[in-house]
């Protein structure tokens, strides 16, 4: 594979020359020291378009349909224009192409994938154009760092377009996804070093926006860098509303998982703050679990509601965007949850993780459900 121009390199270069100076939840769920905090701030950009409608209302949670059995630890989840959906194996580094109805079917692996621990091939996204251009875009650990790749799934070597993101045994991030402008958004975890998250020149302990050739998007909070919010410990959700309001999910340390309503330039507090601080100088979650309720990963919003899968919590969160109070369901009944989706038709698609080494694998694990629109 080649070897990429390392992006905290690239994107400083860039801001250098422009004479512009930057500002500044654990899947795995065991606790670590929690380091030296650092200071930081950012400023706020103009916030992204809005997004199209969203398709169906609320999916129907008591009419589960199972698509696909047997699944080495599902990880990325993302739909074709024709409605099915690719599933990234994270320790086996497959893509596989999944219709309802029908079987599995292996369309690719990622080379370079090296899985240990939380790495692996992690998340998914196909460009919003790919009825046109064939692009599919990859999240995954290699040898020396985390990085992102695109590549066609009718062959050919994968395109790196970032990398040099820490990687380490816990706390790789991973979950990315196209937003309603067209941009590729991509949550990062801080690589167990949480004075990353607050240094504005770091890719790690972030949300970054880029371009789908992976340079720093246009209108980022900084000119020539491709940081869109700092202060975060381990993103793994990404999700938006119908207006084109963001979220981000995102795993706390010993107390708690947060859901965090993404603005431009944002500083979500890590590791001066973890969960609710009521410090102005950081933007305060809007919802928050205990770690043993959550530990959350996927997320997805239908209709006016947020859809969170937990992992240690073992239940799907329902958080309403009216301000309603979260409910738990599916509590228990599947084990670990790690990815949530979304379908073209308003299905929810969800993911177990009970084969990821922390989980207690049941017959037919791994599995998707499938939860109709109502």
């Amino acid at each position: 594979m080649s070897t990429a121009v390392r992006p905290s390199v690239r994107w400083k270069v860039a801001v250098t020359a422009a004479s512009a100076v930057l500002l500044a939840a654990c899947s795995g769920e065991e606790p670590i020291a929690a380091p030296e905090p650092r200071a930081g701030s950012a400023t706020a950009a103009t916030p992204a378009p809005a997004a199209p409608s969203l398709r169906g209302g609320s999916p129907d949670l008591r009419a589960p349909e199972t698509v696909a059995t047997g699944l080495d630890v599902p990880w990325g989840l993302a739909f074709l224009p024709d409605g099915s959906a690719l599933v990234a194996e994270r320790d086996s580094g497959r893509v596989l192409q999944v219709r309802t109805g029908g079987e599995p079917k292996r369309v690719f692996t990622v080379p370079g994938v090296s899985a240990a621990g939380e790495g692996g091939l992690l998340g998914l996204a196909v460009a919003p154009d790919h009825a046109e251009t064939g692009w599919v875009y990859a999240y995954y650990t290699a040898a020396d760092d985390n990085r992102i790749v695109r590549f066609k799934l009718g062959g050919g070597r994968p395109e790196v377009i970032f990398d040099g993101i820490d990687k380490a045994g816990i706390h790789n991030g991973g979950r990315i996804a196209f937003g309603p402008d067209r941009m590729l958004y991509v949550g990062t975890g801080d690589a167990g070093d949480g004075a990353e998250s607050q240094d504005a020149d770091d890719s790690n302990g972030k949300i970054l926006r880029l371009t789908p050739a992976g340079g720093p998007a246009p209108g980022n909070p900084r000119a020539g860098s491709p940081v869109w919010s700092l202060g975060h410990r381990n993103v793994q959700g990404l999700a938006w509303t119908a207006d084109g309001t963001m979220y981000g999910i995102e795993f706390g340390q010993n107390r708690f998982d947060e859901v965090n309503k993404i603005s431009p330039g944002g500083n979500y507090g890590w590791p001066e703050v973890e969960g609710k601080g009521g410090d102005r100088d950081y933007v305060d979650p809007i919802v928050t679990w205990n770690t043993d309720e959550a530990s959350p990963s996927g997320a997805a919003i239908a209709g006016d509601t947020l859809y969170v899968a937990a992992l240690r919590g073992q239940r799907l969160w329902t958080v309403p965007l009216d301000g309603g109070e979260p409910e738990a369901e599916l509590s228990g009944r599947y084990g670990r949850l790690r990815t949530v989706a979304v379908a073209p038709d308003g299905a929810l698609w969800l993911t177990t993780s009970n084969t990821d080494g922390r989980g207690d694998p049941r017959d037919g694990d791994d599995r998707i459900l499938r939860f109709p629109a109502r």
